[in-house]
């Protein structure tokens, strides 16, 4: 089962507002929840998201230029060595079961959008092996 949260614990996680979580998705920075109105909720993907646009604009990029890193552009901020306490926003893709991939995006260097279509790939070549 993929981990989902409500809107209020995805703006607690990445210590955000709410009315902040939606701009960012008003100017398609963040993708738009799965589901509608209260049904709602966000995935690790949109958590990834958030906290990616947060290290950058607290860095004081703009949002311009942080519409262009979301978009696969080269992040103007350096990565810092992880430290003790910090946070770090994994993807785990269930390919069936005992078949899993854990995946640091950021690491990757993969922009949601590269992410989605390499997971789509992977799932649909496990389906010709089989």
């Amino acid at each position: 089962m993929t981990t989902t949260y409500s809107i209020d614990q995805l703006c607690a996680l990445c210590d955000l507002s709410k009315r902040t979580v939606r701009y960012y998705m008003q100017l398609g920075l963040v993708d738009r929840p799965v589901g509608e109105t209260r049904a709602a909720h966000y995935t690790p993907v949109h958590l990834g998201q958030l906290m990616q646009i947060r290290k950058l604009a607290d860095a004081g990029v703009s949002l311009e230029r942080i519409r262009e890193v979301m978009a696969g552009g080269q992040s103007p901020v350096p990565d810092r060595p992880a430290q003790p306490g910090a946070i770090r926003v994994l993807s785990h893709v269930f390919i069936a079961p005992g078949v899993e991939l854990q995946i640091d995006p950021q690491a990757a260097g993969l922009s949601p959008e590269q992410l989605r279509a390499w997971v789509r790939t992977v799932m649909s070549e496990w389906e010709k092996q089989k």
